[in-house]
């Protein structure tokens, strides 16, 4: 049966989806609360309020969503995911939806991702002129793991898409398996992870490896099968990139020896761990005073702050003893994330402020 709305729920969501993007947001957020639906956006990083609609069209707004992502609009006590394409301004979007049953009725989040946007250059994440320069030696190498790890949220994707740019070429064959394909890029073969259908990371690096690839990028290691596979693949003379939740590159190793994967295996393969957080740009426009160009915050954009782990040696040799991350850290010659924050609030890209706020210097 076809559902039907008002037109002033189809035109509302619209709308609101047009603010979002002319705000550069990543996210909308509509909440049901006790007396109306709170709409927020999340721009760079941090969620601003938008408007609040009236309780009496929240069932045709969730409703609209719903329709739009292909969800059930009979089903209100189970959380649900989705997805829909939309046109703006003529540019393309994919937009992820997810839905949460609460205790005022269902809250709605949806992810915008622009198809048209394009990766930055891996000279702009902002890292030291030293580990950029490392880090691209090691990406330049045939084989071997890099792996990236921090926070959901924090860049990790954007890292490696940018490590992807500038070592693809006609002659080698790039593979990647995701859960989301952030961004579309020309000339990389990427795969969706599909639970319903079975394709795992897992099951979907195993067809990625008959696949004849050079370079090989898995979204995210969630398990050992996974990180056994990809660990494999880098000794078999492939270049594998992929992410991991962790605090800190010294916890790389760690994580992985906890999943179960010999450390002689870890440090014969992995070649760098970098770690990262997001911090907000000062607006160039008003000098972070507020103005309309940052929607009165002070900030615009974000930028990288991270720290680079090389595996050598005695890094190695940590690794083979099963240290703690502490005994790694120590061991390790690198600059450490604080190094890299104290050069962006020096040159006035950030602020103290905006450090403490979002990394833990300890």
């Amino acid at each position: 049966m076809e559902a039907k709305f008002s037109s002033g729920a189809v035109s509302l969501i619209t709308d609101l989806i047009e603010k979002a993007v002319s705000l550069s947001a990543s996210d909308i957020h509509f909440e049901p609360t006790g007396n109306n639906i709170r709409v927020r956006y999340r721009i760079d990083g941090i969620l601003q309020n938008g408007i609040h609609v009236h309780k009496s069209m929240q069932q045709q707004i969730i409703s609209r969503i719903k329709v739009m992502a292909d969800l059930d609009i009979s089903e209100q006590r189970l959380p649900q995911d989705g997805k829909a394409f939309i046109k703006i301004l003529n540019r393309d979007f994919d937009l992820r939806v997810s839905m949460l049953p609460t205790v005022h009725g269902e809250k709605a989040v949806i992810r915008i991702l622009d198809r048209n946007s394009t990766t930055l250059p891996i000279e702009s994440l902002g890292m030291l002129e030293k580990d950029m320069m490392l880090f691209k030696e090691i990406i330049g190498k045939p084989q071997g793991l890099v792996i990236v790890c921090g926070p959901t949220g924090c860049g990790k994707t954007t890292t490696l898409y940018a490590a992807l740019e500038k070592i693809n070429k006609d002659s080698i064959n790039i593979i990647t398996i995701e859960d989301p394909i952030e961004y579309q890029l020309p000339g990389i073969n990427q795969i969706q992870v599909n639970n319903k259908t079975g394709l795992t990371f897992a099951k979907g690096l195993r067809g990625i490896l008959r696949q004849d690839p050079d370079v090989i990028m898995v979204g995210e290691i969630r398990d050992r099968e996974t990180a056994a596979i990809s660990i494999q693949a880098a000794m078999t003379g492939h270049l594998v990139f992929s992410t991991l939740h962790t605090n800190d590159a010294a916890s790389a190793a760690v994580r992985l020896i906890d999943m179960g994967i010999e450390p002689f295996l870890i440090s014969s393969t992995l070649k760098c761990v970098i770690s990262q957080r997001l911090v907000r740009r000062i607006c160039t426009v008003c000098k972070g005073k507020g103005c309309r160009e940052c929607n009165m915050s002070g900030f615009k954009g974000r930028i990288g702050v991270f720290e680079l782990l090389k595996i050598d040696g005695p890094v190695k040799d940590c690794i083979n003893n099963k240290s703690a991350s502490q005994a790694i850290a120590k061991t390790a010659k690198m600059n450490i994330m604080a190094d890299n924050a104290d050069v962006l609030i020096k040159n006035n890209i950030t602020s103290r402020e905006e450090v403490l706020a979002n990394i833990y210097l300890d």
